[in-house]
């Protein structure tokens, strides 16, 4: 499908060949009110029910994301250091791609995927997760993995993929040579609602791309030509400098993916609206 996104029948194919990928489980989604337990990871329930064969659970808040904060966000990007422990522990072996699944259409899959991308390490989403291998016939497993012990483990690195912090972020969407798109849901980015961060609204000027639109039928991933017209019609084009906020920066991970595979290039903000939203001298707009 593209170097991105992976579907289940390419899968399948890579997983008997000689050189097979490392499947990673990553089942996650947000919990409002509910602080991330790291005696119960949110997904581990799900991966003990049910996963691809040999798929390794990955805890999204313990190994994709430092501690949170308000100055930093509900999920701030992890130290290298602490990143390159997790690919440790995955048993992740040099060169060898680590493919990335969930249940969400790749919704929370991409957090890992652009991680991975960002410390220089092959990586991939599986199109439409666990649900498209199932229906392609893959067979699933049910309790604990065992990661694997690679003779030569992965070496990440760090520093692969553009990042914009917080005051870039704010000066590229106040500004008229930027695009600046806001991932979350519609009613989130207007300020109807805010059940989650300190503040409703979005960033003054940033556009709204919600990354559930990114999905169709069965959360496949849209075919390239029609996410480019979705982004185009944001005001994204080749050599316009975009970056792309959410909550937290796990969704956005999924349009910045999306952006790829639409043949564009996009800085994540990896504090998003809930390291913005925290800090009230910054303009927080209300609205469609």
């Amino acid at each position: 499908m593209s170097d991105v996104f992976i579907e289940a029948s390419e899968l399948r194919a890579a997983l008997a060949s000689a050189q097979p990928p490392l499947l990673l489980d990553l089942r996650w989604h947000l919990v409002p009110g509910r602080p991330e337990d790291p005696a119960h990871p949110v997904g581990l329930a799900d991966h003990l029910d049910e996963h691809l064969p040999g798929a390794v659970f990955v805890d999204l808040a313990a190994e994709l994301a430092s501690e949170p904060s308000p100055q930093a966000g509900r999920h701030p990007l992890p130290t290298p250091e602490d990143f390159a422990a997790a690919v440790a522990r995955w048993g992740a072996a040099e060169g060898q791609t680590l493919v990335f699944v969930d249940d969400q259409g790749g919704l929370s899959a991409a957090r890992g995927w652009w991680l991975a991308r960002h410390a220089g390490l092959p990586a991939r989403i599986l199109d439409g997760g666990i649900q498209a291998w199932i229906a392609a016939g893959g067979k699933t497993e049910s309790g604990p993995v065992t990661p694997p012990v690679p003779a030569a483990p992965a070496r990440p690195g760090w520093g692969g993929m553009p990042v914009v912090d917080v005051d870039e972020a704010q000066t590229l969407a106040a500004g008229d040579d930027a695009v600046v798109l806001d991932a979350r849901a519609p009613e989130r980015y207007r300020g109807d609602e805010e059940p989650i961060d300190p503040r409703a609204g979005h960033l003054p000027g940033a556009v709204s791309v919600p990354t559930a639109g990114n999905l169709g039928p069965g959360r496949r991933l849209l075919d390239a030509a029609a996410l480019r017209e979705r982004f185009e019609a944001a005001g994204v084009r080749s050599g316009v400098r975009t970056a792309v906020y959410c909550g937290s920066g796990v969704t956005a991970a999924h349009e910045v993916a999306a952006l790829t595979q639409a043949g564009f290039e996009a800085a994540l903000f990896p504090g998003s609206f809930s390291q913005y939203a925290a800090d009230a001298s910054r303009p927080v707009a209300t609205g469609a």
